[in-house]
């Protein structure tokens, strides 16, 4: 399913009735199966060294609003006014996938959040938990709150001054080469087209189906 996008009335009669398989795929969101499969398969992250970035996904307009949507912004780590991860920006409706991924290019984390909201909102809870030496990023995530973040949590910021900093901020410009891992692992699921493009109505669902499709990439 996440790999053609197909819909789920249109999932192959070997598979069973496709309403039973829909409400198994909920059953088993609702206990967090899919988080902790792909937690089984990845592994321990090697965050010595962590990259981040964020990738827009354009929202299909079947998936623009759903019964019950709104629900999900707790679970999300939403403030409690927010709407879920379904802003309308310039180009539509749209969801960001703020992905963080280890040393080796393989994700460890990811977090949704509106299309119109800027991808730094997003980086305190990933780090959450996690023991990093440096934090490899792109300008976007040249802000002050985020290096002193990093400050406090003892990690290097290797992100590039913006260029209308006032005073320059140097970065070791050998270490931020290797943000083309993160790059790289948004580039192996964004084939998966029901991550690509988003089709489902809820957050949770859209979650399970990227963690389904990171679970495949770390299986090759």
């Amino acid at each position: 399913m996440a790999r053609t996008g197909a819909p789920w009335r249109d999932l192959p009669q070997a598979f069973g009735n496709w309403n039973s398989v829909l409400k198994r795929f909920r059953r088993w969101l609702a206990k967090g199966v899919f988080e902790r499969r792909f937690a089984a398969v990845s592994g321990e992250p090697d965050v010595e060294h962590a990259l981040i970035d964020g990738t827009i996904m354009r929202v299909q307009q079947h998936g623009s609003g759903a019964k019950g949507g709104l629900k999900l912004s707790a679970a999300l780590g939403l403030a409690g006014g927010e709407r879920r991860p379904g802003g309308r920006s310039r180009g539509g409706l749209t969801t960001t996938l703020l992905a963080l991924v280890d040393a080796l290019g393989n994700l460890a984390r990811c977090r949704l959040l509106p299309g119109q909201r800027h991808d730094r909102i997003g980086v305190d809870r990933l780090l959450d938990g996690l023991f990093i030496d440096a934090l490899i990023a792109d300008q976007a995530f040249d802000n002050n709150p985020i290096r002193t973040l990093l400050a406090d949590r003892g990690a290097v910021a290797v992100i590039p001054a913006k260029a209308d900093r006032k005073t320059g901020i140097p970065h070791d410009i050998d270490m931020c080469r290797w943000r083309h891992l993160v790059e790289n692992y948004v580039a192996k699921i964004k084939p998966f087209r029901r991550i690509a493009t988003r089709y489902d109505n809820t957050d949770t669902s859209f979650q399970a189906l990227i963690h389904s499709a990171a679970t495949a990439i770390a299986l090759r």
